[in-house]
């Protein structure tokens, strides 16, 4: 008994799959077609069912030249010419999407047989999802302004074209640090805080105070604290509320150096981040236990407190190089002149500044010292931070309102202060 050839039963899953999927796109487009009442659109489920067939089988007639294949696509556009040009010149109807829908519904035989499986179904997820997306993306490019796709350019020069033309050589033969490790931690930490600012300009826009500190944190928890203390004198009957946010906003801090250690060291990593989890399950548990004990919890708890200041201006990712720059020549002096001590006093001392470049070069530099200086170091820099951010906090803070803030602030210090000592 003669078996089917294995080629013959490819031939028949591609048909099968052409077909069926193509009955879905069709599906999608005549469900469309109903809801927004235009009956201008391309075709029918039919319609489309048959332009894959179609597709399929000019495509595997002459699987060599394709010269099959392209007459069908060139004769498809035709007809799809005509119909828009009766659409939009007749009726006033513009729009293209039913009749990119249909080439991409011809084209899919191509995908299907060239490509593996999973590009193909990627290929229909992706057509399926866009041609339903119309009112949500239209809701959603409402929301941008023009400097959002300029933002959108600035993350792709800074992350697709300046880090992979930078060389991964060190600047000075003494040092390891190259101009591409350097790029890569601006573009690592400018990635952290693009996600975040999109997240509380798009997606949680009304955000409530917590969620306002959760984020904010996650972007930069010294103007978090700041823009929160202040809105504080404003809200003075939601102060809790908003010391609660405060904490948060601590607790996302170590989040945030936990991702950039076990991105940039994972042996480092090994050591510190089970004080860094510590840490911040504290600030969250302060917040939240704060935030339920003493939170009024009133529906109007919703503050327009959230900075929309865009994280990826060159004068930022300057400034931060230029500070990255200074504290790889500063650490490496520092170590060698004065050993640990030294660090650990340059560390106190950087505190009260931006701790980013000083922790990304500690993570990223091979310095002749202990793992655990570096860690110890790195702890030191963010108590010294979170002194200031307190001293932030009580200064902006509503007067008579700062008694558990400067609580939930002592609280983290001191089991910061611990594992500096026992790291």
């Amino acid at each position: 008994m003669n078996t089917i050839p294995p080629y013959f039963n490819d031939v028949l899953i591609h048909l099968v799959m052409i077909t069926v999927f193509s009955l879905i796109i069709g599906l999608s487009q005549k469900h469309l077609r109903d809801n927004d009442k235009d009956e201008y659109v391309f075709g029918t489920d039919r319609t489309f069912t048959f332009i894959g067939i179609m597709g399929f089988v000019l495509f595997i007639l002459d699987r060599d030249s394709k010269l099959f294949f392209m007459t069908g696509a060139i004769i498809l556009s035709l007809f799809l010419g005509i119909h828009y040009y009766h659409k939009w010149g007749k009726h006033n109807k513009p729009g293209l999407t039913s009749v990119m829908v249909a080439l991409l519904t011809y084209f899919q035989a191509a995908v299907l047989i060239t490509q593996p499986i999973y590009v193909y179904l990627t290929y229909i997820v992706i057509i399926l999802i866009f041609s339903e997306l119309k009112e949500k993306l239209t809701s959603v490019s409402q929301k941008f302004d023009k400097t959002e796709f300029i933002t959108v350019a600035k993350f792709i020069l800074i992350a697709g074209i300046i880090l992979p033309l930078l060389p991964d050589k060190p600047i000075v033969s003494y040092l390891t640090i190259t101009p591409y490790k350097i790029w890569l931690a601006v573009v690592v930490i400018s990635s952290i805080s693009y996600v975040s600012y999109l997240l509380r300009k798009f997606v949680f826009k009304n955000a409530g105070l917590l969620l306002v500190g959760i984020l904010g944190g996650l972007y930069s928890s010294t103007a978090t604290t700041v823009v929160l203390s202040r809105k504080s004198k404003s809200m003075p009957e939601q102060s809790n509320e908003i010391t609660a946010g405060i904490l948060l906003a601590q607790s996302m801090m170590y989040v945030r150096i936990i991702i950039l250690v076990y991105i940039f060291n994972k042996t480092l990593a090994q050591l510190m981040v089970p004080y860094l989890l510590i840490l911040a399950v504290i600030a969250a548990a302060s917040g939240i236990l704060l935030y339920y004990l003493k939170g009024s919890h009133k529906q109007g708890d919703v503050a327009e407190v959230k900075e929309n200041k865009n994280p990826l201006e060159f004068n930022v990712a300057l400034l931060f190089t230029g500070l990255y720059i200074l504290f790889t020549f500063v650490n490496h002096f520092a170590i060698k002149t004065w050993g640990t001590d030294g660090l650990h006093i340059l560390a106190l001392i950087v505190g009260v500044a931006d701790i980013d470049p000083f922790l990304l070069n500690m993570f990223q530099g091979k310095y002749e010292i202990a793992l655990s200086a570096i860690a110890s170091s790195s702890l030191l820099a963010i108590v010294s931070n979170n002194f200031l951010k307190m001293f932030y906090a009580i200064s902006l803070f509503a007067k008579k309102q700062t008694r558990w803030l400067i609580v939930g602030f002592l609280a983290i210090i001191v089991v910061n202060i611990l594992f500096v000592i026992i790291v």
